[in-house]
């Protein structure tokens, strides 16, 4: 079972309040679990909702932010650790060693450019760690409708396509992460080369 979970979120609040709502839910689950958190840094958006109902619960919220976004994004003034970085490069390094598993709420570009970059580690075989999306009101359903275009054309295995887990509520994803083993066969070596 991982000890903390990064998650990836929007510094925008969005305009469904249902990811609010996900939000505070997934944080709940984290803390029931007694998982801590690994985020962002900030107090805004869906970051700081995640942050601050994760320390009411009493739950550990560990930030790292690059220095040039502490002013923009608001870095959080009451977290349990707040970790400035001098870059985006160095913020997704640390927080991926310091998670044993990535979830990604809704969020924009930077949510997503996150939440793959971490999947193609795994898929290269760098952590073996599980990572999903948290699927609310079924924001992420067209993007998981192109990974299965993707392994429908032949650019994607369905075993790697696999190690993205989806769901709707932050329960059952927690409990896939629980039941997560990682692929075996590695990107450049498939069946049909080994």
């Amino acid at each position: 079972m991982p000890r903390r979970i990064c998650v990836y979120c929007g510094a925008n609040p969005g305009n469904d309040p249902a990811f609010a709502l996900a939000t505070e839910a997934l944080a709940g689950a984290l803390a029931r679990r007694g998982l801590g958190l690994v985020y962002g840094g900030a107090s805004v958006g869906l970051m700081g909702v995640l942050a601050d109902t994760m320390l009411a619960a009493g739950g550990e919220v560990i930030g790292v932010i690059p220095r040039v976004l502490v002013d923009r994004e608001v870095a959080h003034p009451g977290l349990s650790e707040l970790r400035v970085v001098d870059s985006m490069h160095q913020r997704k390094a640390a927080m991926a060693e310091l998670a044993d598993g990535f979830i990604a709420l809704p969020g924009g570009f930077g949510t997503l450019e996150e939440i793959f970059e971490i999947l193609t580690w795994s898929q290269l075989g760098l952590h073996q760690k599980p990572c999903g999306l948290l699927n609310v009101n079924d924001y992420y359903q067209g993007l998981v409708a192109f990974l299965a275009r993707a392994v429908n054309a032949g650019l994607l295995r369905e075993e790697n396509r696999h190690m993205l887990m989806v769901a709707e509520t932050p329960d059952r994803l927690l409990t896939l992460f629980d039941d997560y083993r990682a692929p075996t066969v590695e990107k450049w070596l498939g069946p049909e080369n080994t």
